[in-house]
């Protein structure tokens, strides 16, 4: 049974920075596609950014030269490094792995999320 469990977000101050974390059990993040979203209320969620089984990384313009992912392959984890945070980076952040081009958002496992709050 794959689990992914998202951890690290917290409220911060505009210019701050925080480490999201995703812990995989059931499920070896080494050599698998996966990908950090985020969803505001009001919103649909959005993809913050992804990194593929070759380890190919892409970022949302949004984000770009700000947040960094990464894989802990030691701890099967997934990071995703967020600097220079702006309010409107305020949403909660799901953690998400395997590509499926029929599944939401078009990944078959999620996380159950992380809040992130910005203040200015």
């Amino acid at each position: 049974q794959v689990q992914l469990a998202e951890s690290g977000g917290g409220s911060v101050r505009a210019g701050g920075s925080l480490r999201l974390s995703c812990a995989a059990s059931g499920y070896i993040v080494t050599s698998a596609h996966m990908a950090w979203f985020r969803q505001a209320p009001g919103k649909e969620r959005e993809e913050v950014a992804t990194i593929g089984n070759y380890g190919n990384i892409e970022y949302a313009d949004s984000v770009k030269g700000r947040f960094t992912i990464a894989k802990d392959n030691a701890q099967n984890t997934l990071i995703l490094q967020m600097r220079s945070l702006a309010p409107e980076d305020t949403a909660m952040y799901y953690c998400a792995a395997n590509r499926c081009l029929l599944c939401t958002n078009g990944y078959r496992y999620w996380g159950q999320g992380t809040q992130v709050t910005v203040s200015s």
